[in-house]
């Protein structure tokens, strides 16, 4: 990786920004503004009985939280991982139960969007300075975010249905593995990631919604939304630094809206069947380790470059694949 590239991905937080005071309070109301508006969307009197017989020990809370944190913002899948964690654990007992867990999943994504909050504070006060009309590249920022977040959400909420129902399975997810870790070799080999180009306050809308049709490809699980959008965003003219942040901040929006719509459908069906402890237990455990993983890929990314990821992929899809022939899991 260039000295150029490394020297760019050591500076995680943004430039200095005055009033730091009085924007860390807007950043702190709008934080309240997010969960106010998770718990405000569940209807108050939806609680039923559920069918599914489902049991979350404190224990799977846990493990649930950790794989979701520390798969998130990785280019490895965390939609894949939980799922294939579903599996091991023998959660997936009935539809009833597998949808409760989309849900869950979904829900305790919330830990990750507090994480970047957390990492990327300074980055996400320019952004409220940019709605707020006092900084131009906070502006010219938001924009693109909401620009890719559009097409992504129109192709996601025409697709989604018909992907979960027919390859939400661990063939389908192994067989993404393997593509995309191949990919990432491949991509490395041809130094790919070093080429060093526009920092993040030149992006254009016309790049920001290309990215954003690139990210919806990654409703396919096992793909990886942080693979593909960073990919994206090197292959429009992003140096790999500004990529790698414009995933992050882009994450925060998808995942924020997907979060908000599993809580207003299945939400109340949710808390009926697991309470209010064991969900929260799964987002603390994946906003801590939502924060290592960030901060940890941060830091690899800065000497190491990508390759690691793409042999774990492959690793990970050969072992699956394995798995699925000795009857161990279903294709």
């Amino acid at each position: 990786m260039s000295q150029s590239v490394r020297r760019h991905l050591r500076r995680v937080s943004t430039p200095h920004m005055l009033s730091l005071s009085s924007r860390s309070a807007a950043l702190w109301s709008a934080l309240a503004l997010l969960l106010l508006g998770l718990s405000t969307a569940i209807p108050a009197n939806a609680f039923a009985a559920s069918d599914s017989d489902l049991e979350l020990s404190l224990f799977s809370a846990i493990v649930l939280g950790l794989v979701e944190g520390l798969t998130e913002y990785l280019p490895v899948s965390s939609t894949g991982h939980l799922l294939m964690t579903n599996e091991i654990l023998g959660l997936n007992i009935n539809d009833e139960a597998e949808l409760l867990l989309d849900t869950y999943a979904i829900g305790i994504q919330a830990g990750a969007i507090l994480a970047v909050l957390v990492v990327y504070k300074d980055r996400i006060l320019q952004l409220l300075d940019g709605l707020l009309g006092r900084s131009e590249d906070g502006r010219r920022i938001l924009l693109a975010v909401v620009a890719s977040f559009i097409p992504t959400a129109i192709i996601a909420y025409l697709i989604f249905d018909p992907i979960r129902e027919h390859i939400f399975s661990p063939g389908y997810i192994a067989l993404a593995w393997l593509v995309g870790g191949v990919a990432i070799l491949v991509l490395s080999r041809v130094a790919f990631f070093d080429r060093a180009k526009a920092e993040l306050t030149e992006i254009t809308i016309k790049q920001a919604v290309l990215i954003g049709l690139m990210q919806a490809i990654a409703v396919w699980p096992g793909v990886s939304r942080s693979l593909v959008t960073i990919i994206a965003g090197v292959l429009v003219g992003l140096s790999l630094r500004a990529a790698v942040e414009y995933s992050f901040l882009l994450g925060l929006l998808t995942l924020t809206a997907a979060t908000v719509f599993a809580a207003k459908s299945d939400g109340a069906a949710l808390i009926s069947e697991f309470g209010f402890f064991t969900p929260a237990v799964g987002l603390l455990v994946a906003f801590v380790s939502a924060v290592v993983a960030v901060r940890w890929m941060v830091a690899w990314l800065n000497d190491r470059g990508f390759e690691v990821f793409g042999w774990y992929r492959i690793a990970s899809g050969l072992l699956t694949f394995v798995a699925i022939g000795l009857g161990w899991l279903s294709f």
